[in-house]
C-alpha cells in the first residue's frame, strides 16, 4: 500500500513514459501555445535572474556571487512550466524513454520536439523584445543593458565544442529537476525538487537552448541601442560578432544538441536501461493512478 509523498525511481521511470505519451499526443497547436508559455517563463527567469545579479556580474571578484544569486532566482522558469503548465524542448527530451519502450513512435517525439522548440523560441524572444521596448536595460545608468549584451557575446564566442559539453550537463541537470518533479506528488515537492538542479545549473555557468533563446536575442536587440553597447565594454569587433547568425550557428545549435544528449542518455536512457529493459523489472512497477498521471501531464 502506498503512502509515501514520492514516487520510487522506477515509478518515476513509467510516469515519465505515460507523460510521454500524453504529450505527443496534443493537437499541434496546443504545442506550439504551450511551447510559447515555456519560452515566456524561461525568459522571465533569464531576465529576473540578470536583474539581481548584473552588478556582481560586472565585477571579477563577485561574479561567483552573481552566478549563485541569478541561481536561486531562475529555478522559478521551470517551477511555472511544470505547475502553471507550458511544452518545454529541453524537458521533453525526456520523452525518449516512451520511445525506447516502444510506447512512443520516434517520428512522434520529433514533430512535439519541433512544434515546442517553435514555440519557445517564439516566447522567449518576444519577452526579450519587450523587455528592450521597456527601458529596463537602461537601469543603472545602462549598465543592464551592457551586461545582456555581454553575456550574449560571450555565449556566441564560445566553441561549437564547448557549448556542445555544457549543453550535456545543462540538460541533464534539468532533466533531473523535471525527473524529481514527477515524482514528487505535491506542489511544494515540485518546487524544492525543481529549485536545487536549476540553481546548479546556472550558478555551474551551463548552457541552455531555450534560455539563450532570450539571452542571445535580448543581447542582439540591446546592441542597437548607442548607451548600452557602451556600457558594455565590448569592442566594435566583438559587437559586430553578435548577430543572428552567430545565435544559430555557434550557440543554439550546439547547445540543443548537446541538451539533447543530456536528456536522452544521461537521464531518460540510463534509467530506462535500470527499471525498463529488464521484464522483471517491468512487471514489478506498478501502474500509476489517473490522479498521479495528471499532476504529470500537460507540462
Amino acid at each position: 500500500m502506498e503512502t509515501k509523498g514520492f514516487l520510487t525511481p522506477a515509478e518515476i521511470t513509467q510516469s515519465t513514459i505515460q507523460t510521454g505519451m500524453k504529450k505527443v499526443a496534443l493537437p499541434i497547436p496546443k504545442q506550439i501555445l504551450l511551447g510559447i508559455l515555456a519560452g515566456a517563463f524561461i525568459a522571465f527567469a533569464a531576465e529576473g535572474s540578470n536583474m539581481a545579479a548584473f552588478n556582481l556580474f560586472a565585477k571579477p571578484e563577485t561574479y561567483g556571487l552573481g552566478k549563485v544569486l541569478a541561481g536561486a532566482i531562475f529555478g522559478t522558469g521551470l517551477m511555472l512550466v511544470i505547475i502553471a503548465g507550458g511544452e518545454l524542448f529541453t524537458g521533453n527530451t525526456l520523452i525518449s524513454a516512451g520511445v525506447l519502450e516502444g510506447k512512443i513512435k520516434i517520428t512522434d517525439m520529433l514533430k512535439n520536439w519541433f512544434f515546442v522548440y517553435i514555440g519557445n523560441f517564439i516566447g522567449s524572444v518576444f519577452i526579450a523584445y519587450l523587455m528592450v521596448q521597456s527601458g529596463l536595460f537602461s537601469s543603472s545608468v545602462g549598465l543592464l543593458g551592457g551586461i545582456t549584451i555581454k553575456i550574449a557575446s560571450y555565449k556566441v564566442g564560445l566553441s561549437f565544442s564547448s557549448a556542445f559539453y555544457l549543453g550535456i550537463m545543462c540538460n541533464w541537470l534539468v532533466c533531473l529537476a523535471v525527473w524529481m518533479a514527477y515524482g514528487a506528488k505535491d506542489m511544494t515537492g515540485k518546487i524544492l525538487a525543481i529549485f536545487f538542479p536549476i540553481w546548479l545549473f546556472i550558478t555551474s555557468g551551463f548552457e541552455h537552448s531555450v534560455a539563450n533563446m532570450y539571452y542571445i536575442p535580448a543581447g542582439i536587440l540591446a546592441k542597437a541601442n548607442p548607451s548600452w553597447a557602451a556600457a558594455s565594454h565590448l569592442s566594435p569587433q566583438a559587437l559586430a560578432g553578435l548577430n543572428w547568425s552567430t545565435f544559430i550557428t555557434n550557440n543554439l545549435v550546439p547547445v540543443t544538441l548537446g541538451n539533447i544528449v543530456g536528456g536522452c542518455v544521461f537521464v531518460a536512457g540510463i534509467y530506462w536501461l535500470v527499471y525498463k529493459k529488464s521484464a522483471v523489472e517491468k512487471d514489478s512497477i506498478p501502474s500509476l493512478s489517473p490522479q498521479e498521471l495528471e499532476m504529470n501531464a500537460g507540462k
